[in-house]
């Protein structure tokens, strides 16, 4: 009991440092980096929606050295070829053979920047390697490394050269946060203190991939009780009511909130579900695969709180 004790404390020693620290690069957005750590920590993808120059590469970047994973950076263009993202096999002469050279996908952590300018093609193959953790290459499956991790980022869609992402493809993300522009205090920072993509070069690993591995193992073993499965049911019975949203949430999406509220809870230091973690997590998680029905009057996060408020704690 001591040791599992102890275990429990060294990681969420390691979680607060990580957080931290990261904190030190992304001035003022300590919640969104909280939610990006903990999607890590679920196992899932994040898709960050915002305007250029906010700092989405930067907490990316940072994220990475700070869990000590290789880092890849792929600017999505409507140019861009599946061969650009996952590789392609050449012929060297010396050998007299076709040799594999890897792409930008073989990382550990990928940031797939401004995704919406990506074609039909290019989206596929990327659904692929969030989905299977592999790519497939003239017909050979090739395994991704371990831990992986996308984080796209996507501009709005009123700037010109964007095109919508497929439902299918939003599905495959299991958060999607907007940074926003910093406070006052927070810009004041920027402006006054060093680059940050320099003072990215400064930082330590805090945490391994082996420990990251592990964080999130621990993840699955957060009790959930039955009463707050039945709270989650109840939740996404409600999307699917046609009161709030035009069509509901799928099983996988359900299992991804819940995945979610895992982690933020062992960010919080517990070893079981509030359901508070549930509230918290869901308009991160279910907004951005949910379409509001028409005269609502609110935005997708919004309508996500304001069921929220409709649905009763068991």
């Amino acid at each position: 009991m001591d040791k599992r004790v102890d275990t429990a404390k060294a990681l969420a020693a390691q979680l607060t440092a990580l957080v931290d620290q990261i904190a030190t690069i992304i001035v003022g957005k300590r919640a969104q980096i909280e939610d990006c750590v903990a999607c890590m920590l679920a196992g899932g993808h994040l898709l960050i929606e915002d305007v250029p120059g906010v700092g989405k590469t930067t907490l990316a970047h940072a994220l990475a050295v700070s869990l000590g994973l290789r880092f890849s950076r792929t600017q999505f263009t409507a140019d861009l070829m599946p061969s650009d993202l996952i590789g392609v096999s050449v012929y060297e002469r010396s050998k007299e053979t076709f040799v594999f050279h890897p792409g930008p996908v073989f990382a550990q952590v990928l940031l797939a920047d401004e995704i919406n300018r990506a074609g039909p093609k290019t989206q596929s193959a990327l659904l692929e390697a969030m989905e299977e953790h592999q790519v497939t290459v003239e017909g050979e499956t090739r395994a991704l490394p371990e831990p992986f991790f996308v984080i796209a980022t996507q501009n709005p869609s009123d700037q010109l050269g964007t095109y919508p992402l497929p439902e299918s493809q939003l599905d495959r993300f299991l958060m999607c946060l907007t940074l926003g522009y910093p406070d006052q205090a927070s810009e004041r920072a920027l402006l006054a203190g060093q680059d940050r993509r320099e003072a990215i070069h400064g930082l330590r690993a805090v945490m391994t991939p082996l420990q990251l591995v592990e964080a999130q193992q621990a993840v699955q073993a957060v009790h959930v009780s039955d009463a707050l499965l039945d709270y989650l049911q109840a939740l996404i019975a409600a999307t699917r009511s046609g009161r709030w949203f035009v069509e509901g949430l799928s099983p996988r999406a359900g299992i991804g909130v819940l995945r979610a509220a895992r982690a933020r809870a062992l960010l919080g230091q517990r070893d079981y579900v509030a359901p508070d973690d549930v509230q918290y997590v869901l308009p991160q998680t279910i907004a951005h695969r949910l379409v509001p029905v028409a005269g609502a009057g609110r935005g997708r996060v919004e309508q996500v709180r304001a069921m929220v408020e409709a649905v009763a704690l068991p």
